[in-house]
């Protein structure tokens, strides 16, 4: 038998629609977000805005003009992203305007970082039904994996999954590695925390995945013996990730912001492993409008070379 370690990482092939098994309610609106919106090649740039929420205002600091939702709307539209992901007062208030010219993924959950995340939890507040009211093309949840709260996230998970089966909306699984458990294990970024978060999204019926990439750091010496035999870089690691999501698509994050080369650089190498697309939320608006209309070009020419 081949030890895991030994094994190079499987060459990844991006899963297109015809390879996933859903119903044509998801199937639709995937279709519509994919291929009438952004490149039009099956690849997905979404716009995540829950950072009010989840960080405060302290990321509207460095831009003021990102405080209000009118930009990121904006941005969405101009940039032609595939869709646009926040909270539901945020929709509430401001997506009529633009109902129509870029699709809305609704977050269903969402929690501020006062608390330690140490026993994170994200409760619900929204429903499939609300999507359904604001005519999203999917819904949003988070799923704090190895987290004490986990099994209300997972009760609270299977409630949402009924639902958008019930309406034919697909769901965008933030899954994301915390707790305390987490953290002795190498992190929430280790390889092993953000491999297990894959599959556990896959298992629990994602339709979609969104994750960070894991990153190599001096706390992989905490991660099970299997994972710190591994030998791997960052492409490496998307790649094991993705192989976890098993024909789930994956969408790699953007994280805090970076400089653009090291943001191309980054993307780059994750949609050569095999991703489907990039939720990129802070290297976007935090930056004047002419500039980050500029850096979505550079990252939609970039998927020019992805198209399935």
């Amino acid at each position: 038998m081949t030890d895991m370690a030994s094994q190079a990482p499987p060459t990844i092939r991006r899963p297109t629609l015809e390879d996933l098994d859903l119903a044509p309610g998801k199937k639709a609106r995937l279709y519509d977000m994919a291929y009438r919106h952004g490149v039009g090649n099956g690849t997905l740039l979404i716009l995540p805005i829950d950072h009010g929420l989840e960080h405060g205002p302290v990321d509207f600091l460095g831009n003021p003009d990102a405080a209000d939702p009118t930009y990121q709307f904006e941005l969405a539209v101009q940039g032609g992203f595939n869709g646009i992901a926040c909270q539901i007062g945020f929709a509430e208030k401001y997506f009529r305007r633009f109902a129509g010219k870029v699709p809305l993924v609704l977050k269903l959950n969402g929690k501020t970082n006062i608390p330690s995340d140490d026993e994170a939890h994200s409760p619900l507040n929204a429903t499939v039904e609300d999507a359904v009211r604001l005519g999203a093309h999917a819904v949003g949840y988070t799923l704090y994996v190895g987290s004490p709260q986990q099994s209300r996230h997972q009760e609270d998970f299977r409630k949402v999954r009924r639902d958008a089966e019930r309406y034919g909306l697909p769901i965008v699984m933030w899954a994301y590695p915390r707790g305390s458990a987490v953290e002795a294990k190498g992190g929430r970024d280790s390889l092993y925390a953000v491999d297990y978060a894959a599959r556990v999204a896959m298992e629990l019926g994602a339709d979609v995945v969104k994750l960070n990439a894991p990153q190599k750091s001096d706390r992989d010496e905490l991660m099970p013996k299997k994972y710190r035999e591994i030998e791997w870089d960052y492409a490496d690691g998307a790649r094991r990730v993705i192989h976890s999501a098993q024909h789930t698509p994956v969408l790699f994050s953007g994280g805090s912001k970076v400089s653009d080369e090291d943001l191309l650089e980054k993307a780059r190498t994750v949609m050569e492993a095999g991703a489907t697309g990039l939720i990129f939320g802070r290297n976007m608006w935090q930056r004047p409008m002419d500039d980050a209309l500029a850096i979505t070009r550079e990252v939609k020419a970039m998927f020019e070379d992805f198209g399935a």
